[in-house]
């Protein structure tokens, strides 16, 4: 039965413990203690509900007033189980509110698409699959975090929001680039997991706040043969899209393959062979003896018997935690990987007495365990090669200058690090003297000792320390020659006549002549200082100043002295720039890894060059 009621006015409230979303429009006159008649907030109706069943009251919405029906299903659609301690909103308020946040953000809303630019960048900087946004966790996790954004399809980040945000990367770096002096680069070919050939190019500079900046700039699929003259055509192209001009190219690093060698000698680049690979050689040379590789190939056999066994893996970690060793893993050597063979030597003289109390009681590993011959080589090995590893490791760095530490890195191997020494073993003087003997074969060469040493020069830490005394006056010779270069290309056309015209030209008010004046005038009629003398006297201020402390940043020294040495600081940011190592090419390959997997193996080589720049470069 339904019927009005009089006194409409009267104040309803709410049904006592109620769940259902329905009940936000009903309620009960405050007279009704007993809560028996329930009436309609719209028309003022009862509505039979007998035991708080709400069929009815559904029905009596969607037959009077569909639109608040549909309101309610809506809302009903979209609202989670209730906690049935708690009762239901008793305001029209609550109902709008569920209904507002569930409503989805308009694909051009603003937190749309802060939302969508977001996730964008954690596919591009995380190197993630595309396909991560079809998860059904990454959905549900998006979804918690904010119940009204719609994640968009697979379709519009690959072919959209990617590409949009690689071409505003791209053209940020553009404009960075372009205000660069001077730029140095790194090269280097490698083959993805399906075998796809790319071509890298990192370049790296000094910008005005002498901090050190460096930008991958492209992975471009390169199928032709791997040519010095097809290498050398595919650098000058890619320099060519980024409108970098050659000769504002100060240098390129590379590995020693004759491929890249040729190409750097056609294009007439000036070219540093990378010291992470030149001394890594260096060592391998040296290793070239019959009791290195015997005691070396014990080391591998031991560790590939760990590698393939869970049970010697698992006494090996407790005869770790009974001898009290440090519970580390063996380490594998990978021909490619510099250092990798010291990291294993290392890891095996640390572990010894654990590896041999595990294969002490195995007879058919007990061949295994190294000899006291082979542990005296492997000592040795490991004595030397250690710390040369830790010099190419600081080398190897992208974000501080390097190339400046060339040559008194190899000052202190020949004075000390590798030395020939009595109190040692024949051996490990004849490593010393093999490591030694090939790098100052390698690092003799005119133009290479020239670069180095103007880098040396212009770091503020070593200067002139380290260069022969034959060598001094030609680096000074250099260093002048260029500052005065650097002064011609600054001074435009004369600008004789200057104070003339503007002495012809009529002014509103004659300004008083002061006593100042007449020195004004007789200083701009006095001859300048030469330029050529300006310049040699900068030099030797700088020169005569006191060193920077070596572990200290030169580019720091340098922002704070621009002003006092400026043509000095030029050539710094031109030469301070250059890495000693390819190792920044390097760096793209493991990255081109991570993204390149067996699960995309299918990227086109378009994708795979824009993934790999914005993983570098965001």
């Amino acid at each position: 039965m339904s019927g009005a009621l009089s006194g409409g006015e009267e104040q309803l409230v709410p049904r006592k413990g109620s769940t259902s979303i329905v009940w936000v429009f009903f309620g009960f006159a405050e007279s009704d203690a007993d809560q028996k008649a329930v009436l309609c907030k719209e028309c003022r109706r009862v509505v039979s509900a007998p035991q708080g069943n709400t069929t009815n009251l559904f029905n009596h919405l969607k037959k009077h007033h569909k639109p608040k029906y549909d309101e309610c299903m809506k809302a009903k659609a979209n609202a989670g189980p209730q906690n049935p301690r708690q009762c239901s909103a008793p305001a029209q308020a609550t109902i709008t509110a569920t209904l507002h946040r569930a409503t989805p953000y308009p694909s051009t809303s603003q937190r749309h698409a802060e939302i969508t630019d977001a996730i964008t960048f954690y596919l591009a900087k995380d190197m993630c699959p595309i396909n991560t946004v079809n998860n059904e966790g990454f959905k549900s996790m998006v979804k918690t975090l904010d119940k009204k954004y719609v994640i968009p399809s697979r379709n519009y980040f690959s072919k959209v929001a990617l590409p949009a945000l690689y071409e505003k990367r791209r053209g940020e770096i553009e404009r960075e680039i372009t205000a660069v002096e001077y730029f140095a680069t790194t090269t280097d070919l490698w083959s993805s997991r399906t075998m796809e050939p790319y071509l890298s190019l990192t370049i790296h500079y000094i910008d005005d706040d002498f901090t050190m900046k460096s930008r991958c700039l492209q992975t471009s699929f390169f199928p032709q043969d791997h040519t010095g003259e097809a290498i050398a055509q595919g650098l000058r192209e890619a320099l060519a899209s980024w409108s970098l001009p050659e000769e504002r190219q100060v240098c390129i690093t590379t590995d020693n393959g004759s491929n890249v060698v040729k190409a750097a000698s056609l294009n007439k680049w000036m070219r540093l062979q990378c010291f992470g690979h030149r001394l890594h050689l260096a060592i391998e040379n040296a290793m070239k003896d019959p009791r290195i590789d015997r005691a070396v190939g014990i080391c591998k056999k031991l560790v590939s018997s760990f590698s393939y066994s869970w049970r010697r893996k698992k006494e090996l970690a407790r005869a770790q935690k009974e001898l009290k060793l440090p519970e580390h893993g063996l380490k594998t050597e990978c021909p490619t990987r510099w250092g990798s063979r010291q990291a294993m030597i290392e890891r095996v003289l640390e572990q010894q007495r654990a590896i041999s109390q595990v294969l002490s009681s195995d007879r058919k590993a007990r061949h295994l365990i190294p000899s006291w011959q082979d542990t005296e080589i492997l000592e040795a090995i490991h004595k030397y090669v250690h710390p040369l590893t830790e010099f190419t490791d600081a080398l190897s760095s992208e974000k501080y200058v390097s190339v400046s530490f060339v040559k008194p890195v190899l000052h202190l191997f020949s004075s000390s690090i590798l030395k020939v020494n009595d109190d040692v073993s024949e051996l490990t003087n004849t490593i010393r003297k093999k490591i030694l003997t090939y790098l100052e074969e390698k690092y003799k060469d005119p133009e290479t000792q020239e670069l180095l040493d103007m880098a040396s020069a212009l770091d503020p830490r070593f200067k002139l320390r380290y260069a022969s005394e034959d060598r001094v006056e030609p680096i000074q010779a250099r260093l002048v020659s260029e500052m005065a270069a650097s002064v011609s290309m600054e001074q435009g056309p004369s600008d004789g006549g200057t104070a003339d015209r503007a002495e012809d030209t009529p002014s509103t008010s004659k300004k008083k002549k002061t006593l100042g004046s007449f020195f004004k005038v007789t200083e701009r009629a006095s001859p300048a200082h030469p330029p050529h003398q300006a310049v040699a006297s900068e030099l030797q201020s700088y020169l005569q100043c006191a060193d920077l402390d070596s572990e200290e940043n030169p580019l720091d020294w340098w922002r704070e002295h621009q002003r006092v040495y400026p043509r000095l600081s030029k050539l710094a940011k031109k030469y301070l720039s250059i890495p000693a190592t390819s190792a920044p090419s390097e760096r793209v390959f493991s990255t081109g890894g991570n993204i390149v997997t067996c699960l995309r193996s299918s990227l086109k080589p378009e994708s795979v060059d824009r993934l790999v720049f914005l993983a570098k470069n965001l």
